[in-house]
């Protein structure tokens, strides 16, 4: 198995890296890189730099208007993107309600949606997670009866992640009662601007507002908006999360992470001297490259698997654990390299256009709310505790 880039690749890499050069608007890459507050404007405008330039759903068919990567294109795209400092994509279109409908949906739904993804005319919301149902989703309880050409939505949708800035959302619904579990669902797509459905954000730990809880009440949805078969919806869910997960381990925008954190600890003192010459610190950051390191390794060699046919199997699970668990690790240095100063800061602060005087350093506004924010990571996308059930059974046969 080689792990080591073709000179194809190595080209492709230098071409990533000259778009993103000449294409990454300045502002947007500092707002990234200092984590500073990021618009839906700034999202579409990339966005739409991306779709220019044909980059926008790699994971896509090209007659969708995909391209043709393979997993090593895809990682070397993320990993140079991240170190660019351009903004993550907005998932919930492009990679996970797109690859279901391209799957499962109509050719009429195809030919309505997948133009729409692509230009930013829609934007998507995941309504998946309630709040009886979270890790056990198929315990949802959101109903949809039929009632003609129409389903009837009734229900409350929960951790809905950019749901403010949303026009349709995705839903999984309950259309037979009688059925048990997995049984009895189905994928609907619903215009958030259908009357009845409701929008109330969630302010998050770090005093972000990037959830929201959404309810519908007596909302009517076209049955031309089912995707796959009615009650079959779980198999459409169970897809879309094979995408969620996919690059869950962030390797690309841990190692961006970690290069930040050794600036920000090369610019605070202790005792008279930079806090990266710490033994202490300075031995924390080393174990956390180290892990970084063998997570890279690992993934090169899925990739390279890949790369020959191979499907990543529990793999993929350990290497959600280890990132998930590396990136909270950086995130927890980085806030303790500043200590005190991490927690207290403007809320203007965090804008891109700030000229004012800083109330601590350049670096510390963004830290603590990352800190906490991060915490999620653990979480979404199946929880390491789930992922760590997959392992035991499908690697060490427990």
């Amino acid at each position: 198995m080689d792990i080591h880039y073709t000179p194809e690749e190595l080209a492709f890499r230098d071409e990533v890296r000259e778009f993103l050069k000449n294409e990454l608007p300045e502002d947007i890459a500092a707002k990234v890189k200092n984590g500073k507050n990021m618009s839906k404007e700034d999202h579409q405008r990339w966005q739409k730099i991306l779709a220019n330039r044909g980059w926008y759903a790699p994971g896509w068919p090209v007659e969708f208007g995909g391209t043709t990567w393979g997993p090593v294109e895809k990682h070397i795209f993320d990993e140079e993107s991240a170190a660019f400092g351009a903004p993550r994509t907005i998932p919930f279109g492009v990679n996970m309600v797109a690859p279901v409908i391209i799957k499962f949906g109509t050719e009429q739904q195809k030919a309505h949606y997948l133009p729409r993804i692509l230009s930013g005319e829609d934007w998507w919301c995941q309504g998946y997670s309630e709040p009886g149902a979270g890790s056990d989703l198929a315990s949802l309880k959101t109903r949809a009866v039929r009632d003609g050409d129409h389903y009837i939505v009734n229900g409350q949708k929960t951790w809905t992640t950019l749901g403010q800035h949303a026009n349709w959302i995705f839903c999984l619904v309950r259309t037979d009662p009688e059925a048990q579990q997995q049984r009895g669902i189905s994928f609907l797509l619903i215009d958030m601007a259908t009357p009845g459905i409701t929008v109330r954000p969630i302010i998050t730990l770090d005093g972000d507002h990037e959830v929201n809880e959404v309810f519908f009440d007596d909302v009517k949805v076209p049955v031309e908006n089912l995707v796959g078969e009615e009650n079959k919806g779980w198999t459409c869910a169970k897809y879309l999360l094979t995408h969620e997960r996919t690059g869950l381990a962030g390797i690309g925008a841990s190692k961006a992470a970690l290069t930040h954190l050794k600036k920000v600890a090369a610019k605070q003192q202790k005792n008279g001297k930079p806090l990266i010459e710490d033994t202490l610190f300075r031995t924390q950051v080393a174990e956390v490259e180290i892990q970084l390191m063998a997570a890279e390794m690992s993934t090169m060699r899925i990739i390279a698997a890949a790369r020959e046919g191979g499907v990543p199997g529990a793999e993929s699970s350990i290497l959600k654990v280890k990132g998930t668990e590396i990136r909270q690790a950086i995130t927890n240095l980085l806030r303790k390299a500043v200590g005190p100063y991490a927690l207290p800061f403007l809320p203007e602060e965090l804008e891109y256009d700030f000229d004012g005087e800083m109330l601590n350093s350049e670096s510390s506004p963004a830290l603590a709310g990352d800190y906490f924010n991060m915490r999620k990571l653990s979480i979404f996308g199946g929880s390491n505790e789930i992922q760590k059930n997959i392992v035991s059974k499908m690697i060490l046969e427990l």
